[in-house]
């Protein structure tokens, strides 16, 4: 089977392609750049020049593709280029994949989209979930929560530096994944026939809320962090302020996810019935704490590493 995976140089497309490659798939990537694409190319995957601002590049990616995995994600700088790649280059992509017989499509949504439509960019996914539904291709729609990935920057690295966590005051649970595991069940279920045509989540092992996941990193770093709360009603006056003007669109924009997070039910959603339709076991899934002890033991280790070179040089340079 040959795949082409949009969004190959994310945070997840990368994920994608490296355990497509490793199941044995022919995998081409749709990129703008072959240089950032480089190594995926190092990797084994095909790069095949697509852009979805340029309609006429879409339809030759297509050739010879069985299946296409969607995990590429709107510039949340440029709501007008937002609007005009995911909404109308998304368009022609789909209506290119109908013509082109594609045997399945992938993409990814967010879990309780529809709860937060006013959101822009959720809207976008919303729309073309629904272009994808009614357009007569076989798909499969992963609604996701939140990648480890992430919290690296968010949480790990602020606490790592001794600067200062921001976080809402009213934050919920959210059930992060490892983009690995995402991509490891994406890839499976592209041979699980009961997988077409559904709409399936894909939430980590359980959900954890801002100061559970901070109070880990305090854990396994040994340092304390600096915390800031923001009232999610200061988040909400800011949002709309930032809305009245267009330059601060991109803004108000984030800030809407922020809020979304903030003010909304747990991200989190039974699985048990995905694991056992995609024929894997929820205990291979990676958990957090085991994902961030391995983080901070390679920081820990690498920091051991710094301090051991720069104390032998200085008595190097002290015998002299």
């Amino acid at each position: 089977m040959s795949l082409l995976v949009l969004g190959a140089t994310g945070t997840l497309g990368r994920q994608i392609v490296r355990r497509a490659l490793y199941e044995g798939f022919q995998v081409k990537c749709f990129v703008r750049s072959f240089r950032k694409a480089a190594f995926l190319k190092e990797w084994g995957a095909e790069l095949v020049y697509g852009d979805l601002k340029l309609p006429e590049t879409i339809p030759p990616t297509l050739l010879g593709i069985t299946a296409i995995i969607d995990a590429s994600t709107a510039r949340t700088s440029d709501l007008y280029n937002a609007a005009k790649i995911d909404l109308y280059g998304k368009y022609i992509l789909i209506e290119a994949a109908r013509k082109a017989c594609i045997k399945r499509y992938i993409c990814f949504s967010i879990l309780n989209a529809n709860k937060y439509s006013e959101v822009p960019l959720i809207q976008m996914k919303i729309i073309i979930r629904d272009y994808l539904i009614n357009s007569g291709i076989n798909y499969t729609i992963f609604n996701l929560a939140g990648f480890f990935q992430g919290l690296i920057v968010q949480y790990a690295l602020p606490i790592l530096d001794n600067q200062t966590v921001w976080i809402a005051d009213d934050t919920k649970s959210v059930a992060y994944m490892d983009a690995q595991d995402i991509a490891k069940l994406t890839i499976r279920s592209l041979s699980i026939v009961k997988a077409k045509n559904k709409i399936l989540p894909l939430v980590g092992y359980k959900s954890w809320n801002s100061i559970e996941i901070i109070e880990l990193c305090e854990k396994l770093s040994g340092q304390r962090s600096k915390i800031f709360r923001i009232p999610v009603l200061v988040l909400s006056i800011f949002r709309r302020l930032t809305y009245l003007f267009q330059w601060s669109w991109n803004i108000s924009d984030r800030l809407a996810f922020t809020a979304v997070l903030a003010s909304s039910d747990t991200f989190d959603a039974p699985m048990d019935e995905v694991y056992t339709m995609l024929r894997s076991n929820k205990k291979d899934t990676e958990k957090l704490e085991h994902y961030f002890k391995e983080y901070f033991n390679k920081v820990m280790k690498k920091l051991k590493e710094i301090n051991y070179r720069s104390t032998d040089q200085n008595n190097n340079t002290g015998n002299f």
